[in-house]
């Protein structure tokens, strides 16, 4: 059971700040590449900040909150197949 999604919506929803959020307590992090508004790579790298900024933060919180409540009965209902 596979879905294939696009960065953007991964990044959209949230996903890729919370993962990057927890690779950044380990120095790492999910870097995407975007030209022209596509990405045109993705790959994981070494990084020296760590965290984000609380505006980015507060965003992230919402965006994945966002993406939970939308999607809670699916989610759910996989959990369980």
């Amino acid at each position: 059971m596979i879905k294939e999604k696009t960065w953007q919506e991964f990044k959209e929803c949230g996903m890729l700040w919370w993962i990057n959020m927890i690779l950044h307590t380990f120095g790492w992090a999910i870097v995407i590449q975007v030209k022209d508004g596509i990405a045109v790579s993705a790959f994981p790298a070494r990084v020296k900040f760590r965290g984000f900024a609380e505006e980015q933060t507060v965003k992230g919180y919402i965006d994945v909150s966002t993406y939970m409540m939308e999607n809670a009965e699916e989610l759910e209902k996989e959990s369980k197949q």
